[in-house]
């Protein structure tokens, strides 16, 4: 057996064409807090700048220990096109950490391979709901939420019995299980999801209310409310985050005619879903925008007793029901200049301009799934995503 002995020069190539196939993704963190399961979102264009021509059922995303971690790639904001077929054309590459208490740097490679991927397990969901009246309905492994369509709000014309119900207002669906409830919920027919059958249930109560983080235009004295949303988009659907938009009609609030956009982003692993409401008008140069939480939000014969708590950016409730378990909820603005209520609603209140988003995040949690089992478990909780909100995650690619 004759030993072929390759030049240096050709080794050296070699690694460095394997080495090619290869990037490292650095993420700093500049709180002393514990961050479980963020989402880390990088460009895809960053991502094929590093490595080109990687595509997204040949990759392998790993940790600073080797760890396969679930990953997933989006189509918000892609390249027009993608003609050569190298990959330009995604969106963003997300996929999650958990930072410790005092961790400020986390480090991540993204490898091609030759194998295709396999899909992984979802943990965040969303969809329009046409049978059940046009409900919008979304969830990830620690709570679901809905909202309500047209037909909801259309009147019953042919008196056959149908729910009429005018809102604009965000419901709750706690759960008690990770995996995705939504489709099975519904499945099983609209009364089902009011009792507790193992998985959680509907207990939250809306109504007129904004229910859990609803919104409508402040002017000093009065709230305006838009009706059900008007139509939907779905920009992403998991399995580590679900982004869609909402859009509503105009309403009249007190004499300026105003519209409005929410984008939600709902990350698996968190209590809180990232909100950017775009409210459009013309005449005033701002308006004050509320975000409400439901004075009287518990099931039907509950005798809720409920603590709110005000810190200047944060409105929260702690819900203490008779025979369904506690609860809390929550809206955090970093923007917030006011807490007031109404009738109906506690609501925490931001200054916003026409045309540019403001950002806000809604929460909700209940004690049977774990995740808060007490008043200070959610306030810390609050405080956490307060935190977060105003420390974001820093990422850098390199080849």
């Amino acid at each position: 057996m004759r030993t072929i002995l390759l030049p240096i020069a050709a080794l050296l190539a070699g690694s460095a064409a394997h080495a090619a196939e290869l990037a490292k993704i650095t993420v700093t963190n500049d709180l002393d807090l514990a961050r479980p399961s963020e989402t880390i979102a990088i460009p895809w264009s960053e991502i094929n700048r590093a490595l080109p021509g990687a595509l997204i059922q040949k990759i392998a995303v790993k940790d600073s220990k080797g760890k396969v971690l679930p990953y997933q790639v989006s189509n918000i904001a892609p390249q027009a096109k993608d003609p050569k077929g190298i990959g330009i054309a995604y969106g963003e590459l997300y996929f999650q950490h958990s930072f410790a208490k005092g961790e400020k740097t986390a480090t991540f490679t993204i490898e091609k391979t030759e194998t295709v991927t396999q899909p992984f397990p979802a943990q965040t969901f969303a969809r329009y709901v046409p049978e059940r009246l046009d409900d919008f309905a979304w969830e990830n492994d620690h709570v679901g939420h809905r909202t309500y369509g047209p037909a909801l709000a259309a009147p019953d014309s042919k008196g056959e019995g149908k729910e009429v119900l005018e809102t604009s207002g965000l419901d709750i669906w706690f759960k008690r299980v990770a995996y995705p409830i939504v489709d099975r919920w519904y499945n099983k027919g609209h009364d089902h999801y009011h009792h507790d059958e193992g998985e959680g249930m509907d207990m939250y109560n809306v109504g007129k209310s904004r229910g859990a983080g609803g919104t409508g235009v402040w002017d000093g004295k009065q709230l305006y409310v838009g009706r059900n949303y008007a139509s939907w988009k779905v920009l992403a659907n998991g399995p580590i985050r679900s982004v869609f938009e909402l859009n509503y009609d105009s309403w009249d609030a007190n004499g300026v005619k105003v519209s409005e956009v929410k984008r939600f982003t709902v990350d698996a692993g968190q209590d809180f879903d990232t909100m950017d409401s775009t409210f459009t008008f013309s005449g005033p140069q701002q308006l004050t925008v509320a975000v409400g939480l439901n004075k009287k939000p518990s099931d039907k014969n509950q005798n809720e007793q409920i603590a709110v708590g005000h810190d200047g950016v944060a409105l929260t409730q702690w819900v203490t029901q008779a025979t369904k378990g506690a609860f809390g909820t929550a809206v955090v603005i970093p923007s917030a200049s006011g807490q007031t209520d109404d009738a109906l609603n506690e609501l925490i209140l931001a200054p916003v301009e026409s045309g540019k988003p403001l950002r806000y995040y809604i929460g909700a949690a209940w004690e049977r799934s774990g995740h808060a089992k007490t008043s200070a478990e959610w306030a810390a909780k609050v405080q956490l995503m307060a935190a977060r909100a105003t420390h974001p995650l820093k990422a850098t690619v390199s080849p």
